[in-house]
């Protein structure tokens, strides 16, 4: 029998200084048994960066052909592909081809190596591609309960995030900007 994700739920009110996007969401947010606690981490801070009516989590690792978070249009079109870790570039390829926006949300300490390896590559498709700073997700995460409340203020490059259990800041480097 194969096993069940476990659901974390997620209280956020979100203040988006760049944006100028202010929203509370209420989040589902399904740990698949192969994920880490971090990568869920980085989904939710993706999401987050790009909140939005209709923004969506897909099914995740448990549908290849789908990003981890996206948005779709009323008529089905794919508005934005969002993708946590380091895809392969054929993904990356699909994925540009299939969405008119893709965004590419690296956050582990591999992350340096993959882009090295991929960059030449995929600065040739029209995605961007963002790079958490591994040890504060890391920090993060390792504060996750299965119910939490999150404060979460983007300006910059960086979130500063209000938790029960103490206050985060974790920052991002844009690789490559569409």
């Amino acid at each position: 029998m194969a096993t069940k994700p476990t659901i974390y739920k997620q209280r956020i009110a979100l203040s988006d200084l760049e944006r100028n996007y202010y929203d509370s969401l209420n989040l589902t947010i399904a740990l698949h048994p192969s994920e880490t606690l971090e990568r869920m981490t980085a989904r939710v801070l993706a999401f987050c960066l790009n909140a939005q009516e209709g923004l969506s989590f897909t099914k995740g690792l448990s549908a290849v052909d789908e990003p981890d978070i996206w948005l779709k249009a009323m008529n089905d079109e794919i508005e934005l592909w969002i993708d946590v870790g380091e895809p392969a570039v054929d993904r990356v390829k699909k994925a540009a081809r299939q969405a008119k926006k893709m965004h590419v949300y690296s956050f582990n300490s591999k992350a340096d190596v993959w882009w090295q390896q991929s960059k030449n590559k995929i600065e040739k498709f029209d995605v961007s591609v963002i790079q958490f700073d591994c040890l504060q997700i890391q920090n993060l995460a390792s504060t996750l309960q299965r119910t939490s409340e999150w404060s979460i203020t983007i300006t910059g490059e960086s979130a500063y995030i209000a938790t029960n259990e103490g206050e985060f800041d974790v920052s991002w480097q844009t690789l490559k900007q569409v």
